[in-house]
């Protein structure tokens, strides 16, 4: 199937020439640099060359705050025109070849004709992600009051038939998983029984369990807070591990990096996780306060490499097996989501890279010999090396941009969309 991206070629090779020699000038001087330390540049940046993380369909439009949207020109209002610009991102970035779409946000009447579509646009879909946290025009009944945990049948039933009925989709549309997160909860001491709660919630997510065909993967998404806030269904890692080992072996974790009492040891969930074969997944993202929402590696981009180091030892000692979804899930609020995307792209796949260059010999050795500093010192040098020139070489030979947001900003990309699309009303909350 011949290919349209949406940029140019040409133009993103005009912008890389007049950058290539200071970039192979800065990717020798690396090379040499690791070269000294054992470690082979080509060697890595072919790593980050298989490395790829999804993006989510609703990130290429504007979030908002608790209280309003601000709506930014040329912002997509459909499907198609999420795509074409998740296509922006990937031809820039080369790392985001998958887009995870969300239902019914991104209903439409052609599933086959939607893959093709996104085919033409060199992408792919990732897991498929349920809606029971919002009540649709048309609903019969209302998720007020909880979804797979509701303490009326009918709710359960509704969200479970809405589970299945994006399983289906996701068939039509190549995906192989089905991500589900709810924002069942209470606000109130005694509003429900923690227990029974827990147990409406397992029986209902052991339906849409054996609604799975045989290659698919049920990730559950857990979060402490929000819109429940005294108490959340599944609300942390154990609750998730516990409903996912009581599901069965399709049934895996997915973490979020904003989903988390404050100064939790995120690097441990996902080793902990790992050990027991339940790491199903990664939405990356950063916060200050909370469930922020923000640029991946804005805030702490020390804790994303902790991360990914933690990620890279279960790639290197697989158990059971490693195959994690990788997925920016992020609330753009005040920048151009597409330059969100690819920052983030870009922080995610530098934290690849530096954990990939962890001495991991030395590292094993101050662990058993109980060097503290030395081990803390090993970690530290990985983190601090530079390296960009590894990934704007992997991206250039990909048919990226050596710099992606100048190159984006240079193709007049969103100034051209704002005056082709239909204008986004404003917004009374996040969504």
């Amino acid at each position: 199937m011949a290919k349209e991206l949406p940029l140019s070629a040409d133009q993103i090779e005009s912008h890389n020439a007049a950058r290539l020699d200071a970039l192979h000038d800065d990717y020798d001087s690396l090379g040499r640099a690791l070269a000294r330390r054992g470690v082979d540049i080509d060697a890595v940046k072919a790593r980050v060359a298989g490395f790829s993380v999804a993006i989510p369909s609703w990130g290429a439009g504007r979030g908002g705050t608790r209280f309003a949207k601000f709506p930014i020109p040329g912002e997509p209002t459909t499907i198609h025109e999420k795509l074409a610009d998740c296509a922006v991102v990937h031809q820039l970035s080369t790392v985001t070849p998958r887009v995870s779409p969300h239902f019914p946000w991104d209903c439409v009447s052609d599933y086959a004709a939607l893959r093709e579509e996104a085919a033409t646009l060199g992408l792919g879909f990732d897991a498929i992600n349920s809606n029971t946290f919002q009540d649709q025009p048309g609903q019969q009944l209302s998720y007020r009051d909880g979804s797979l945990s509701a303490g009326d049948a009918g709710v359960r039933a509704q969200a479970v038939d809405h589970n299945i009925d994006c399983i289906e989709i996701g068939r039509q549309l190549g995906s192989t998983a089905l991500t589900i997160w709810v924002g069942d909860g209470t606000n109130f001491p005694g509003q429900q029984d923690f227990s029974r709660s827990l147990d409406r919630y397992l029986e209902a997510a052991a339906q849409v369990y054996a609604a799975l065909p045989d290659d698919w993967r049920m990730l559950l998404e857990h979060k402490m807070y929000e819109p429940a806030f005294y108490s959340t269904v599944i609300a942390d890692w154990g609750s998730s591990i516990l409903a996912a080992q009581e599901l069965g072996p399709k049934a895996k974790c997915l973490v979020d990096l904003g989903h988390h009492a404050p100064n939790v040891n995120i690097e441990q969930i996902v080793a902990r996780l790992h050990r027991f074969g339940k790491l199903g997944g990664f939405h990356f993202n950063d916060s200050k306060y909370g469930d922020d929402d923000l640029d991946s590696g804005s805030i702490n981009p020390h804790q994303l490499f902790l991360v990914f180091n933690e990620l890279i030892e279960a790639e290197l000692n697989p158990r059971d097996g490693f195959d994690p979804a990788y997925m920016i899930d992020q609330s753009h609020n005040v920048t151009d989501p597409i330059e969100s995307m690819i920052a983030s792209a870009e922080a995610i796949a530098g934290a690849y890279a530096k954990a990939s260059i962890v001495d991991r010999a030395a590292l094993a050795e101050a662990q058993d010999a109980n060097d503290t500093m030395l081990a803390f010192l090993t970690l530290r040098k990985a983190y601090r090396t530079d390296v960009s020139p590894i990934l704007a070489m992997a991206r250039m030979e990909a048919g990226g941009a050596i710099d992606p947001i100048p190159a984006y900003r240079a193709s007049g990309w969103r100034a051209r969309k704002a005056q082709e699309r239909d204008a986004v009303g404003l917004g009374a909350g996040i969504v």
